[in-house]
């Protein structure tokens, strides 16, 4: 069946026998949609199917980080012509490998969330649960939304928007821009926060599912995307104001398994080793991991550190060290201490250290670490938004609208748990350097940060080094005024009949 922003017209019988195992939850049969949406079941499944495609190869899996690759904190570890591709803005990409598959993988979300909002409101059920599950339609929806209109709308053009009463038969063209997009999702953002629980009153059997700081963290980021900042603040504000939340006294702490739900989560990839012997979530930990893992596991060997983040620490900064591996370096693996070496092929003598606390084990599979080298998932959580991104936020926000020093109360605490003294009269180049180092390696993608603060062409202009100063990767060449936007997939704009135009000089 062809996935086109005809708005992916997925049968229910694909909908909702895709249910995933991660939330515990078992497809019975095929239902159609004449005699599903009749109990409070038939409502978690929906619910359930929303995550589904979270855990693709091509999704949080680790597709998503062939874009944040792009930025100058990592290279490509390995040699991958698609890869290098998309880090040289090059338009071959298009219709190449990992990324082709994520537009259509949010609209089947999009879809599915919709569906609740429509049909759930209906059912007769538990009262709290239906706002739950509502709710939760309306945060999945708004994240994919969020992705896509960041990934691929500018002020040229948005991306479709799809609401619950969109006729799934007539192709949607692009949103006139990508404001109109941000006015959307912070609709469904509000209507998500209204409905949703505190993570703090959830069951644990609930976990991973939406709440109401987290619907809270995406509108402060949004509104800090669209330069509003008053509100990036407001929001960011109710996150800080709640009581919900604080940072973990240690940076290596955030990357524990044991705190996948600490007062610092916010958001996270929820993942685990051994779901029904594949494991499920992001495959991130294995694919950073140096490839072949010194002939003890199957590590990837992708996306690798580059100099120019190693050296963007200040000196003390705990944070580096816990964040980068480099060549001589003491660490545990498989229960034994190691001193890194790279790779012989790799790019750099560099590699990301921050998911690697799951391999430190003795004998880690399957508890920790996935049996299946081809699928490294681990127990550990990968986080997409933390409590200290929100305080970057509000930091960012203010200064922003009250200039230099005014979030010098949200940045020193973060430079606090680095190891760091606090600083007065902080600027944006000292929140740039925070949130470069405060978030390195994460989704929180520092490409998207270089291209919105407008920092991308003089920062691709200049070349990235490894460990001993050489040169791996050469300088790019980044036209704003077409790379600010990835190139939409050519088959959605194929199968939309030409409706869905490709953005400007792609």
């Amino acid at each position: 069946m062809k996935t086109n922003i005809k708005y992916f017209a997925i049968a229910a019988t694909a909908l909702f026998a895709s249910c995933t195992k991660q939330l515990d939850i078992s497809p019975e049969g095929a239902p159609s949609s004449q005699n599903f949406w009749k109990t409070e079941q038939d409502a978690i499944k929906a619910e359930a199917s929303m995550y589904e495609k979270y855990n693709e190869e091509d999704y949080y899996g680790r597709g998503m980080f062939w874009f944040i690759n792009a930025s100058d904190d990592m290279v490509t570890g390995r040699n991958k012509p698609e890869a290098d591709n998309i880090k040289n803005f090059n338009r071959s990409y298009i219709g190449g490998g990992y990324t082709e598959t994520q537009w259509s993988m949010r609209y089947a979300i999009i879809k599915r969330a919709n569906d609740i909002i429509i049909n759930v409101p209906r059912i007769s059920m538990d009262e709290n649960r239906k706002k739950q599950i509502i709710g939760d339609a309306y945060f999945n929806a708004g994240l994919v939304y969020f992705q896509l209109a960041a990934n691929y709308g500018n002020d040229k053009a948005g991306v479709p928007i799809v609401t619950p009463e969109t006729d799934a038969t007539v192709p949607v063209p692009r949103a006139n821009n990508v404001n109109e997009n941000y006015d959307y999702i912070i609709s469904l953002f509000l209507k998500a926060a209204e409905n949703l629980p505190y993570f703090s009153d959830m069951s644990s059997s609930d976990y991973g599912k939406g709440h109401k700081t987290a619907a809270w963290s995406y509108l402060s980021k949004v509104y800090l995307y669209k330069k509003d900042y008053t509100n990036a603040a407001k929001y960011a504000d109710m996150v800080i104001n709640s009581g919900k939340h604080n940072l973990l006294p240690t940076f290596v702490d955030v990357f524990k398994a044991a705190n996948n739900w600490s007062q610092e989560y916010i958001w996270s990839v929820v993942c685990t080793p051994d779901g029904g012997g594949t494991g499920w979530g992001s495959k991130l930990p294995g694919v950073m991991l140096t490839n072949k893992a010194w002939g003890i596991y199957n590590g990837w060997g992708y996306y690798l550190p580059t100099k120019e983040l190693y050296d963007s620490f200040e000196t003390g900064d705990s944070r580096r060290e816990a964040t980068i591996l480099k060549p001589g370096d003491k660490f545990q693996f498989f229960g034994a201490e190691r001193t890194f070496t790279k790779d012989g092929g790799a790019t750099s003598n560099y590699q990301f250290k921050k998911y690697m606390e799951p391999f430190s084990y003795k004998d880690p599979i399957p508890t920790h670490v996935n049996p299946n080298g081809d699928n490294g998932t681990t127990d550990l959580n990968v986080p997409l938004m933390r409590y200290a991104e929100v305080l970057l936020i509000k930091a960012e926000a203010i200064i922003n609208l009250n200039g230099s020093g005014a979030g010098d109360t949200e940045l020193n605490k973060i430079r606090k748990r680095a190891g760091l003294l606090p600083k007065s009269g902080m600027t944006l180049v000292d929140l740039k350097r925070e949130r470069r180092n405060e978030l390195a390696g994460e989704w929180a993608d520092r490409h998207r940060d270089l291209v919105r603060w407008g920092d991308a062409q003089a920062t691709y202009a200049k070349p990235l080094h490894d460990f001993d100063g050489t040169v791996i990767w050469p300088a790019r060449t980044f036209n704003p005024q077409v790379h600010d936007v990835w190139a939409i997939p050519q088959r959605e704009i194929d199968n939309s009949s030409g409706v869905i135009k490709q953005n400007a000089g792609w």
